[in-house]
């Protein structure tokens, strides 16, 4: 059957190449983008089964509109994807509070507007798909994108709560957490803090391996079909991995969190009196 979307930040990486695999299809797609003009190809190959809107999710008004529009449009939703966001580069210490701050308006509240617009539409229908676009750094940390971690940290928590919340509902919920894809995330949709030259050779270090990262990562455009089959899914995860690293990097990671609580336990014991 026909699948009615909302997608946002489509207008490259993930959510255009998703967008692209739904309306290949034959589904309907709500595409939003700061820019429109970024779909005028797809609205015009896809006609009337693209809805293009422009928006930006920092703006929560406009998220509640945008959503009822789709709604409107389409006589309802099915799957709510939140991709829009972008990555804020920078050491802890060279963040200021307008960066930390826009990253988590995008990251964080961008999709909790979305949700929240969403909600009340497919608990009435008793049906719907939310994913949200976290990341491998939603489990785990790296140097100099901390404010990046704290937004999809922050995104993986309330969504796992909503997981609980809505199931009663009939409401699948989602979390993507790619690994490197070769998406603008790193490009020009970054931000980047001043630099302190404290860290200079630290952050020297850092781009050097991540220069060396390139070859390994993944093509986005082989997750499109991977989406459909994620929608499509009867009991789809709370939790999924795309690419071949991050079930790696998480296996390393909980291991040595397990050992290092372990390792505490007696202080843990002895701290509840």
């Amino acid at each position: 059957m026909t699948k009615n979307w909302f997608i946002t930040g489509t207008s490259r990486g993930f959510g255009r190449e998703w967008a692209i695999a739904a309306l290949e299809r034959g589904d309907r797609v709500a595409a939003t983008a700061r820019d429109i003009s970024t779909l005028s190809d797809l609205a015009d190959k896809y006609g009337d089964r693209i809805l293009p809107l422009e928006l930006d999710v920092t703006d929560r008004e406009a998220d509640f509109a945008a959503v009822a529009r789709a709604h409107d449009v389409f006589g309802s939703l099915d799957i709510i994807i939140n991709n829009a966001g972008y990555g804020q580069f920078g050491m802890i210490e060279e963040l200021s509070e307008k960066e930390f701050r826009d990253q988590l308006e995008t990251n964080v509240f961008g999709a909790m507007w979305i949700t929240q617009a969403a909600l009340p539409f497919l608990r009435a229908q008793g049906s719907g798909h939310i994913i949200q676009v976290s990341s491998i750094g939603g489990i785990t940390a790296f140097p100099y994108i901390g404010a990046y971690h704290a937004s999809k940290w922050a995104l993986e928590g309330f969504t796992q709560s909503l997981n609980a919340e809505v199931a009663q509902f009939g409401i699948k919920v989602t979390l993507i957490e790619p690994g490197g894809f070769s998406t603008d995330w790193a490009g020009s949709s970054a931000m980047l803090a001043t630099p302190n030259p404290a860290y200079d050779e630290f952050r020297s270090v850092i781009l050097a391996q991540r220069e060396k990262a390139v070859a390994g990562r993944g093509n986005p455009g082989a997750t499109g079909e991977v989406v459909l089959q994620l929608v499509d899914a009867a009991e789809p995860p709370l939790r999924v991995f795309f690419g071949t690293s991050p079930l790696g990097t998480a296996k390393a990671d909980y291991a040595s969190r397990i050992e290092t609580w372990e390792k505490w336990n007696q202080l843990s014991v002895a701290s509840q009196g």
